[in-house]
């Protein structure tokens, strides 16, 4: 069986090493070494060049490098006939809830607040409320929005959240479409978005869902970039409407020289560093999964390519 690495800003030789090491059965190529393209049988990708996985007509199933699969979907030319299968890595969901708390208790104890305060040279205490005052809304209740969630109210705070469909969290207040989804906005003072990106979620982030909020809340965005307006961003921020922001993910990234989101006092950002795919763990679920399959039976976390996750 010939496994292709098609991950083109990864180091594909280390993930080869590894796969080789957990299955020497296998044949790794590298791209964009792929050889013959009709022999291969199963591709592990990320940001793939559009069209590309189009080019192996032998194709039998599609492994991602990420918890996330946009970037695959998003290509017209993916063959979707082909099984597409998600990363679901613990160690992604533990990175995440890492993330998360880190920025919520940054909002939380206002210190985006005390670092404007230091650069304008002024001494000046605020109170904040205690975790159990503060309202926490996560955006998406998948694998890595319930871990946060549960870590949250671990910590005290009051959280909610919010899915397409109703999702049950111990101890986290539930919402769910578009019916619950002004009820759940109006009480989020810290708004956590760990959506998948689809149609349906592109944009979410913007003048009607920040108007919904509390005057003066916050927002972390760890999903994807497309799911923020950026200008809607800009101008809730500049009204105070939003408070702060913390954002990991962009539309274009890097994020471009120039882009408004650099200079903003209000905003921190990081460079997509919230969840990363750790090599041996992931390769691990790949064989797994991969001899699982050889042998007969179901591949897990299989996408369902017409939702998008």
């Amino acid at each position: 069986m010939v496994l292709l690495v098609n991950a083109p800003t990864e180091n594909g030789n280390a993930w080869r090493e590894m796969f080789l090491q957990l299955d020497p059965s296998l044949e790794v190529r590298v791209w964009p070494d792929v050889g013959d393209p009709a022999e291969v049988d199963v591709a592990f990708a990320w940001r793939t060049r559009p069209g590309d996985l189009a080019r192996y007509p032998n194709l039998r199933v599609v492994f991602s490098l990420g918890a996330g699969v946009d970037g695959l979907l998003s290509d017209p030319a993916f063959p979707r006939q082909v099984p597409l299968v998600r990363m679901v890595d613990p160690n992604l969901g533990v990175l995440m809830t890492e993330y998360v708390l880190a920025a919520v208790l940054r909002h939380h104890c206002e210190l985006d607040r005390y670092h404007l305060l230091q650069q304008a040279g002024r001494w000046e205490k605020r109170v904040r409320p205690f975790a159990g005052e503060r309202v926490v809304g996560i955006m998406g209740l998948g694998e890595l929005g319930a871990s946060a969630a549960v870590a949250l109210r671990g910590l005290g705070f009051h959280v909610r959240g919010w899915s397409r469909r109703i999702r049950t969290v111990p101890g986290v207040e539930t919402y769910a479409g578009d019916a619950g989804l002004s009820t759940f906005l109006a009480g989020s003072q810290i708004l956590v978005c760990l959506l998948p990106l689809t149609a349906q979620t592109r944009g979410i982030l913007g003048a009607s869902t920040f108007a919904r909020m509390p005057h003066g809340s916050c927002l972390v965005n760890a999903a994807r970039g497309g799911h923020v307006v950026d200008a809607d961003l800009v101008a809730a921020l500049d009204a105070g409407q939003l408070s702060s922001a913390t954002l990991d993910v962009f539309e274009t990234e890097p994020l471009p020289a120039g882009h408004p989101f650099w200079t903003h006092p209000r905003i921190l950002i990081t460079p997509h560093i919230a969840s990363v795919t750790s090599l041996p763990t992931a390769a691990a679920l790949v064989i797994e999964n991969l001899k699982q399959w050889r042998a007969g039976g179901a591949l897990r976390n299989v996408v369902d390519p017409d939702r998008g996750y």
